[in-house]
């Protein structure tokens, strides 16, 4: 006797490769937003919807719709700086999107947010200063 399965791939696999941040680190997350890190080999997502993004962007890739997927890639908006008289120096500003890949021949940079962390105001200014800065317009993914 066979039974299918209704449940979505990408939900039946969130269910098996959850892990709560307590888990992982052996305590509790400090942070304001309350989610859950999920590890995945060697990557590591900030919330169960990054995460599912990232499964989808995959068969993406497989299917030959997008190319060169990145999770987290680095942009330095400010490089480090010193101070005229030496005494404190300043580290560089550098933006750390989710999502870094190619489409129709274009690179799209992505960013995962619920509606109230795409409202935050260092989100905020780091999108715009990567886009002000180096031209990147981040995509937002709203879940």
């Amino acid at each position: 006797m066979s039974s299918k399965s209704t449940a979505s791939p990408f939900k039946q696999i969130r269910t098996m490769t959850a892990l709560p941040q307590q888990a992982l680190y052996g305590e509790k997350d400090s942070g304001k937003v309350a989610h859950t890190k999920i590890r995945v080999g060697d990557e590591e997502f900030d919330s169960l919807a990054e995460h599912d993004r990232y499964l989808e962007l995959r068969v993406m890739e497989q299917d030959g719709i997008i190319s060169e997927l990145e999770c987290h890639p680095s942009y330095e908006i400010l490089p480090a700086q010193v101070t005229p008289v030496g005494k404190q120096n300043f580290r560089p500003v550098v933006y750390t999107p989710d999502f870094r890949y190619v489409r129709d021949g274009k690179t799209v940079v992505e960013e995962i947010k619920s509606e109230y962390t795409r409202k935050e105001k260092d989100y905020i200014i780091r999108r715009k200063l990567i886009y002000h800065t180096l031209g990147i317009y981040v995509e937002e993914i709203v879940r």
